[in-house]
């Protein structure tokens, strides 16, 4: 299997970056992640002013896919994830929605066991790893690593985990892709602004399939998850809800409003992050609405 450390990343995804890793579809590979501070946080003592922030969000990669093409969709099955020993949580003025109210900064670094974190001596958290960073190249331009879009990027969804799918669509040649920003665990939201941020390495595997997508999709054994994001709420809900109701319509052979009505019937909005330069929501549709000619089945 091939190996993909960690010493080489990037923190922007860009056309022009130059690749560094190469893959074959349908490959497994092994990428290992620094966290999100890219290893300056190691102890108690750094707060959240005491590092280089032009080192943040790092990216293992870019990764050229073998035969991956411009306006292909790309498949990452997510098959493993194993995390840091240790995770970093911090709170400063400023940081999440609430960061007005919070006096002064702070660090935690909290032990990340074989199932759990400990939070303090009275609380474990269930361990529950996720990739807050995978993408690709955008059509144009650069996007930083710190900032979701079409191309994935910084999506913090806490469904993008072991044994679930990432699709996403692929606007350069070879995609280049790049992970990074593992958590131990997020809820939804991220809503202090930081998961349980850590390193680690996943495994994964690059696939091709035979269908187009705007943005970014996860599967997982039930449900599928139609990603947006935008710079308000009211624009990536706008297009999410767009999205998959023009998807069911075509899936189920149905007017517009007749899935519009589906989609509000048996469909949940779930917030993925709502601290990043752009937030980001998912609409969950369960699989089984589907038929059973549907490619997810």
């Amino acid at each position: 299997m091939k190996h993909f450390s960690s010493n080489r990343t990037i923190t922007s995804f860009s056309s022009q970056h130059e690749p560094v890793y190469f893959a074959e579809l349908g490959e497994v590979v092994e990428i290992e992640t620094n966290d999100c501070y890219d290893g300056q946080v190691k102890t108690v003592d750094t707060l959240r002013g005491d590092f280089d922030r032009s080192r943040l969000n790092p990216a293992t990669g870019p990764i050229y896919i073998n035969g991956m093409q411009k306006g292909d969709t790309m498949c990452v099955e997510v098959l493993d994830i194993k995390t840091g020993n240790y995770g970093i949580m911090m709170a400063a003025p400023g940081l999440g929605p609430l960061g007005n109210s919070v006096s002064g900064s702070s660090t935690k670094i909290l032990p990340v066991y074989e199932d759990h974190v400990e939070f303090n001596e009275k609380i474990k958290i269930p361990l529950q790893p996720m990739i807050g960073v995978a993408g690709v190249a955008p059509a144009e331009g650069e996007v930083s690593t710190a900032a979701p879009g079409t191309h994935g990027g910084n999506l913090d969804t806490k469904d993008i985990k072991a044994g679930n799918k990432l699709y996403l669509p692929i606007f350069v040649e070879g995609a280049l892709a790049a992970f990074g920003d593992l958590h131990a665990a997020m809820g939804d939201g991220e809503l202090s602004g930081t998961g349980i941020e850590t390193s680690g390495v996943i495994q994964v595997r690059f696939t091709k399939v035979p269908f187009t997508i705007g943005n970014p999709i996860v599967e997982d054994d039930k449900f599928l998850y139609f990603i947006a994001s935008a710079e308000s709420y009211e624009n990536a809900i706008h297009t999410a809800l767009l999205q998959t109701t023009n998807q069911l319509a075509s899936w189920l052979d149905l007017s517009f409003e007749d899935s519009y009505r589906l989609l509000s019937a048996v469909c949940d909005l779930k917030f993925s992050q709502i601290v990043n330069p752009l937030v980001t929501v998912r609409i969950a549709v369960p699989k089984s609405l589907l038929p059973e000619s549907s490619q997810w089945e």
